[in-house]
């Protein structure tokens, strides 16, 4: 028996699968609701779905959640097309997160909005940078388990968190932490229709972008090759250790971004 590649399948195909593989996954939820809690899976799946739907307020939070979720995805996509099993994305967006609300409670209402959302923009993303940096660097020089690694530095990234928050809230009653700069509103991405507008938009742009990057583009190229086979790559000029290294940062950088919006246009 001789396993191969499935050639392209066609639209109608790819449709099919999709559609079997969530029918599938419904059945399967509903077994495990029905054997393990008792309750009528068709309930169950109602009271998701006016949990969703019933109030344009409730699909606003839906649609939150979503691209939030989305971004993160995009931002692991292109570690794994390089079989580089990155587990840190809760890390990550943390540390974005945090860099980001690090600046909106030291300098916010002390410098110029436009230079505050800069600096807002730029610690997040050398925050996540330096947070894909360190796995990647630690597996291209000494083949450590990055997923053990990524998964172990989301505690560290939970750890640093709660300690800048414990130093915020003190003296209690500082105002410096919960929701930031809730007055001023110093560092809040302005908004578009409503809080949640403005990331969703994001969301989109970043997924053409990543489409293009991954499809078009010589790292796109690369990354997909030495996912296929790090040997092969070596064997076709590609450095192997720089584009492990260069995928990380992207990565790491995209899920601060999360955090950033997160922090900045979504809940301060």
């Amino acid at each position: 028996v001789r396993v191969v590649k499935r050639g392209e399948m066609p639209m109608k195909k790819k449709v099919f699968v999709r559609l079997a593989a969530v029918a599938l996954a419904l059945v399967a939820d509903a077994l495990f609701i029905f054997f393990v809690t008792g309750l009528n899976p068709i309930d169950v799946y109602k009271a998701m779905i006016q949990g969703t739907f019933s109030t344009s307020m409730r699909f606003s939070w839906a649609m939150r959640d979503l691209a939030s979720l989305l971004l993160i995805g995009i931002a692991l996509a292109p570690a794994f097309k390089m079989r580089f099993w990155n587990t840190g994305a809760e890390g990550q967006v943390l540390m974005g997160a945090l860099a980001t609300a690090a600046v909106m409670v030291y300098y916010g209402g002390k410098v110029p909005n436009a230079l505050l959302y800069t600096a807002m923009l730029v610690a997040s993303v050398l925050a996540g940078a330096l947070w894909g940096f360190i796995p990647a660097w630690f597996k291209s020089r000494w083949n450590t388990n990055e997923t053990l690694f990524t998964l172990m530095m989301n505690y560290i990234a939970m750890q640093l968190t709660s300690y800048f928050i414990i130093i915020w809230e003190v003296p209690k009653g500082a105002g410096k932490i919960g929701i930031i700069n809730q007055d001023t509103r110093a560092g809040w991405l302005p908004s578009i229709g409503n809080d949640f507008l403005l990331p969703i938009l994001v969301v989109a742009l970043m997924t053409g972008l990543m489409y293009i990057y991954l499809r078009y583009s010589k790292h796109g190229y690369e990354i997909a090759v030495v996912g296929e086979s790090q040997r092969t790559a070596s064997y076709a000029g590609i450095k192997v250790d720089r584009v492990i290294i260069r995928t990380m940062v992207l990565s790491g950088s995209l899920c601060a971004l999360m955090g950033f919006l997160m922090t900045s246009g979504i809940d301060h």
